[in-house]
């Protein structure tokens, strides 16, 4: 961009302007503003210090470069990229690398802005320059110290609530994660399973159907080598008797963590607890399933992470009541039918109420809890909530599942999310008396849930 003089002399508007036009000075002024967000250093180059402009170049131009390639591998095999991110060293190398860009952007705005002589451009246009040039400053800068925060505190959340450890292999190409939601509270010793269900993901394809294990089955059998299957061969408390006042499924997590802690010494080593390790194996002695993962949620902490969120849109089909005393009689209110939006409060009632409902509409109350948190929990919604997320998160969640896995598991939760969830209770009425329960009529009707659909013969 050059131009002629009326002595002749060939000067350029960028770098050797006309300082005496107003308008060459404001036109100029919004080239090197809007070349400066386009095209970090491509400013300096053009009007200023042509070495911190190929420095900034070459950084934008390197960021453009590995998100391309990061983009390209993403679509080609997206469990690479986001092992990579969910991994610690990924995420730290991720908040440096934001970090430093947050720092150059703030450089060359800094330096664009004393390039642009903003005293001599039209009076009128220059609070719109200067206020324009900040917004972007703010926005980029910010966008980009913000991201490096997250990375950061995404890496203490994964580390807090992850184990590092090996990861385990599909079993019959499914992947069976045990889902406890966690009963504690200040009126009762130790923490015992308020819900049970194992989630059985198909490993290729993403299907995922959801196994609710009712608290107050009794007789469970135990899954074959199991330390407290050995005290109880016929099954949980069937000669004589438990150690606990109630030989149901939700017991065994009591008596093993407080009663029997010794006969699972290596549990808490290894990311578990003996509570959680003999729920597990009952929860497979149970299914017949392998049960490679455990997740606990703490229902007392679930309201924190509902609120961090938020809240959740839950449909209430039936009225259900909240009580305020521990005979069931007294009703505080009653949460109508319909779409209501719920803060983490009343989201914990409305999973747990007792009064009036059988824990069989409790399961399906939890069950749709869940499933609503899980849909409405978007990447958007976590990232801008982030922090309260994080803390939340580290207080409601604990896992055996390896940090290293958490990359295959995002992506197979992607395909999930397209695919109907598969429901299998085991409630009366699917023949399932938790009173007299027949394990291997249950076990076949699991079989028969999560055997792979027939593929259609084409006709010749």
């Amino acid at each position: 961009m050059t131009s002629v003089t009326n002595q002749g002399r060939v000067t350029d508007p960028i770098r050797h302007p006309n300082s005496g036009s107003a308008r060459i000075m404001t036109t100029r002024a919004w080239w090197l503003v809007v070349l400066n967000f386009v095209l970090p250093g491509s400013a300096q180059v053009l009007a200023g210090n042509r070495r911190l402009g190929r420095f900034g170049l070459g950084a934008t131009l390197t960021l453009i470069t590995a998100a391309i390639i990061a983009g390209a591998v993403y679509l080609l095999w997206p469990a690479v990229v986001l092992t990579v991110f969910t991994s610690t060293i990924g995420l730290w190398a991720a908040a440096a690398v934001l970090a430093f860009y947050a720092v150059t952007w703030l450089v060359l705005t800094l330096n664009t802005l004393s390039l642009i002589r903003l005293g001599r451009a039209a009076p009128g246009a220059r609070p719109v320059i200067a206020a324009f040039s900040t917004a972007l400053m703010v926005v980029v800068c910010g966008t980009a110290g913000y991201g490096a925060f997250v990375a950061t505190s995404a890496s203490e959340f994964l580390s807090s609530v992850f184990v590092a450890g090996p990861s385990e292999p599909p079993v019959d190409g499914r992947y069976n994660i045990l889902l406890l939601g966690g009963d504690a509270g200040a009126d009762r010793e130790g923490l015992r399973p308020d819900s049970l269900s194992v989630v059985s993901i198909d490993a290729t394809t993403g299907q995922a159907t959801t196994i609710s294990l009712p608290r107050n089955l009794e007789d469970a059998p135990f899954s074959a080598g199991s330390s407290l299957g050995a005290l109880y061969p016929e099954g949980y408390g069937s000669i004589d008797g438990c150690d606990v006042s109630a030989c149901m499924l939700n017991s065994i997590f009591t008596e093993a963590e407080l009663k029997r802690p010794e006969y699972y010494p290596n549990a808490v080593a290894e990311g578990s607890s003996p509570g959680i390790q003999a729920t597990l194996e009952a929860a497979q002695g149970i299914t017949g399933l392998t049960i490679q993962y455990f997740v606990l949620i703490d229902m007392q902490g679930f309201s924190d992470l509902i609120d961090a969120l938020g809240g959740v849109d839950i449909d209430v089909h039936n009225r259900v009541p909240v009580h305020t005393d521990e005979t069931f009689t007294k009703v505080l209110f009653w949460f109508e039918p319909g779409l209501q939006h719920m803060d983490g409060y009343h989201a914990l009632w409305f999973a747990r109420s007792r009064h009036g409902t059988s824990d069989y509409d409790r399961m399906q109350r939890q069950t749709q809890m869940q499933e609503a948190l899980l849909a409405q929990a978007s990447p958007a919604n976590v990232l801008t909530k982030f922090q309260g997320v994080a803390a939340a998160g580290s207080r409601v969640v604990k896992t055996d599942v390896p940090q290293g896995m958490l990359g295959y598991f995002v992506n197979l939760a992607s395909k999930t999310k397209e695919l109907p969830v598969i429901s299998v209770p085991l409630i009366p009425e699917n023949g399932v008396d938790p009173e007299n329960p027949d394990y291997s009529a249950i076990q076949a009707m699991i079989a028969a849930a999560l055997a792979p659909a027939p593929t259609a013969t084409p006709t010749p």
